[in-house]
């Protein structure tokens, strides 16, 4: 291709979802609501394992991350869609772009970690309580913290440098409701077999290696709780992992279900409704699917709500 059709662009447009005033102002109302109830559940579970004691294990430090993982994912991309439904000029300037894609892909791959190290987490809770403790140190949580972090860090990094440093076409309208990795490197004038393998190997790295992981797993989980002669102590043993488990298929099921298909890549549309669910509606789910199916929780607000109950009837008297 010539070079008159290549060219450095300022800002990009992104075409969003619909070009219909009506429907644009409908989303509007409809992403609000939802990233308010988004912020404002993640925002609890994190106040709540802070101040209640019986939360401070491993398990709710690691579930303390995966809140800030899903709050931070969904502020990375659901507010500059909410002031594009409102706008008539839905243009986002190159370094805004650079640093949504940043963000968006290193959250989204921290997560996909995040999952497999409270997978791990989950096989040492149930597989070996009685040296839980003793394996699942302050030490070895915070490193496999800070692995998940770092791995989706610098992969995001990579991905942001390497997908910037190419020339795009003078076509700059991104279809999609973000700077998405597949949507800009579809505007480029150049050949980019080199950064299709790079997200492959990335996306094997970061999707299936720590999905091959929870799947490991939750076999010896299985295989430990078939063994478990009491139905009681199956029962307990079972609600231990249900919550990490509906995420896992939520979060996993989804990536799996899109991208495992006869065709070779999915499509357009597709890609708009991965990042909504990604964006949207898992960081939403989440905190609700910890606080219903988990007793630990439900007893923390529980006592939390008592004590402000009792608090306000002192102010009162």
């Amino acid at each position: 291709m010539g070079t008159d059709n290549q060219t450095w662009v300022r800002e990009f447009i992104l075409l969003g979802l619909s070009s219909d005033w009506d429907t644009q102002v409908s989303l509007f109302v409809l992403f609000l609501v939802m990233y308010m109830v988004t912020v404002l559940g993640n925002v609890l579970i994190v106040l709540l394992i802070r101040l209640d004691s019986r939360l401070h294990t491993p398990m709710y430090f690691f579930l303390t991350n995966l809140s800030l993982v899903d709050v931070s994912y969904a502020t990375s991309i659901v507010p500059q869609m909410l002031v594009h439904f409102l706008a008539a000029h839905k243009a986002i300037p190159f370094v805004s772009c650079a640093a949504q894609l940043f963000f968006s892909l290193g959250l989204g791959g921290i997560e996909f970690v995040l999952l497999a190290v409270m997978a791990y987490d989950r096989y040492v809770a149930v597989c070996n309580p009685l040296r839980y403790s003793v394996i699942m140190h302050g030490g070895l949580c915070a490193r496999l913290a800070i692995t998940s972090w770092v791995s989706g860090s610098v992969n995001s990094l990579i991905h942001t440098a390497i997908t910037f440093q190419l020339p795009m076409c003078k076509n700059k309208c991104i279809d999609h409701i973000s700077c998405e990795i597949l949507a800009v490197v579809r505007l480029a004038c150049v050949d980019t077999f080199s950064n299709e393998i790079t997200i492959m190997v990335s996306s094997i790295i970061l999707l299936m290696t720590p999905f091959c992981l929870v799947l490991l797993s939750y076999i010896q989980i299985i295989s430990t709780i078939l063994k478990i002669q009491s139905t009681e102590g199956r029962k307990k043993a079972f609600h231990t992992c249900a919550s990490h488990l509906t995420v896992v298929v939520l979060c996993y099921g989804m990536a799996i279900f899109t991208y495992i298909q006869p065709r070779s890549s999915p499509s357009v549309l597709q890609e708009k409704l991965i990042s909504l669910f990604y964006a949207v509606l898992t960081p939403m789910l989440n905190p609700m699917i910890y606080s219903v199916r988990n007793k630990e929780v439900k007893g923390a607000w529980q006592k939390l709500l008592g004590q402000f109950s009792g608090l306000a009837s002192k102010l009162a008297t």
